[in-house]
């Protein structure tokens, strides 16, 4: 049976390459001219040294912490502490605007950090619910109500990324979306 609309969310093992893949699709999507919101995560360095995890809301471009080892409050997840406030103004918000004003949502990631925000699990529950075009990532290993409920989704395809199909996915899920 063939889903009424591009539902997929990509998992795997930590630093295979699952934000890389929505990094790489949401800048070719953008390239022939469709609206995408949501947000994005990516490490924080220094040096070699991961400190810490910035947000990005897709479509006002807007970029701050979203964790960091330096952080003296927040949420603890590891050696991190969660920027709450600012998941909830750039992630949430970000998510919010997507459901209204673009062709394709993008969510990346739900994950044990964004999943300390309540209003950050029901944003993703309203873009789940909007029948927009979503593109996602979500922890591997994550036992939250709404990452089980994403994987027992029969209305979402959950991808997992590897080392063998990483380099090709955004092309694969690129076709697949502007065919449907």
């Amino acid at each position: 049976m063939r889903a009424l609309t591009f539902r997929v969310f990509l998992t795997g093992t930590p630093g295979v390459g699952k934000s890389t893949v929505v990094r790489k699709m949401v800048q070719r999507i953008q390239k022939d001219g469709m609206r995408v919101g949501g947000m994005t995560t990516a490490d924080l360095r220094s040096g070699s040294a991961r400190v810490g995890f910035e947000i990005r809301n897709l479509m006002t471009g807007e970029v701050v912490v979203l964790a960091h080892i330096s952080r003296a409050d927040g949420p603890r997840i590891g050696k991190y502490r969660v920027n709450s406030e600012d998941l909830d103004r750039i992630g949430t918000e970000g998510i919010l605007s997507a459901i209204k004003h673009s062709d394709l949502i993008a969510i990346d990631e739900v994950g044990p950090m964004e999943l300390t925000s309540h209003r950050f699990k029901d944003a993703v529950q309203a873009a789940l619910a909007s029948g927009k075009p979503l593109l996602g990532t979500v922890h591997r290993s994550a036992t939250d109500p709404l990452v089980q409920a994403i994987k027992a989704d029969r209305t979402v395809e959950i991808v997992e990324v590897t080392h063998e199909n990483r380099d090709s996915l955004p092309s694969t899920l690129l076709e697949r979306l502007t065919t449907r």
